[in-house]
């Protein structure tokens, strides 16, 4: 299922991440790409250390997770600590799946559903589409700020390239409660028809 969910973050929480990430340290993306995306990721991440990451993990994890939307349509088990990422003019991602498993040791966790949450404007910056192939084909995903989209980690995604600008994302994956995608899709349904 793919799902967009809206305002995950508000403006004040905005203006404070945006306001982090130009003082901490961007790295080359494929320091944490998997073997096979190594070869198609072109892009900055966020260095994972230090207590601005550590309050900038916290203010966007906390916000997802108070989201009825999320809650109900992710039915998280365990949460990977975001990456935050930058792509600048002529940066892009090529096809890829998201890596089945991630973590390490008894940290491990199967990846069931990816989320994408928009911290920039689409009017911020040209291209750099979340182009999502699904069942209904490919389907191109760039949202307001503060906004999110879930699919399946299963699913074949790319961002297209930047062609002017700068796009800001922070991405998470989760271990469901319910493995299977369709059956996760079902119990939102009948959640929502409750409410």
């Amino acid at each position: 299922m793919l799902l967009k969910i809206t305002d995950v973050l508000t403006a004040e929480k905005l203006v404070n991440i945006r306001a982090m990430l130009e003082k901490v340290a961007f790295i080359d993306g494929q320091h944490s790409a998997g073997q096979a995306a190594r070869r198609v990721k072109n892009n900055l991440e966020m260095q994972q250390k230090g207590q601005q990451a550590e309050y900038l993990d916290h203010l966007l994890m906390g916000s997802l997770a108070e989201h009825p939307d999320f809650r109900s349509s992710a039915l998280p088990y365990r949460v990977a600590q975001p990456v935050f990422a930058r792509y600048t003019q002529g940066m892009h991602y090529g096809d890829h799946v998201d890596d089945p498993i991630m973590g390490s040791g008894p940290a491990k966790f199967r990846t069931d559903v990816s989320v994408t949450i928009f911290l920039n404007e689409p009017d911020e910056y040209e291209g750099g589409e979340l182009v999502i192939n699904t069942t209904f084909g490919p389907q191109q995903i760039k949202l307001p700020a503060g906004h999110a989209v879930m699919y399946p980690s299963t699913s074949v995604h790319h961002v297209a390239e930047v062609t002017n600008g700068e796009r800001l994302a922070a991405i998470v994956w989760l271990q469901s409660m319910v493995r299977d995608p369709g059956q996760r899709e079902l119990l939102y349904q009948l959640d929502q028809a409750r409410n």
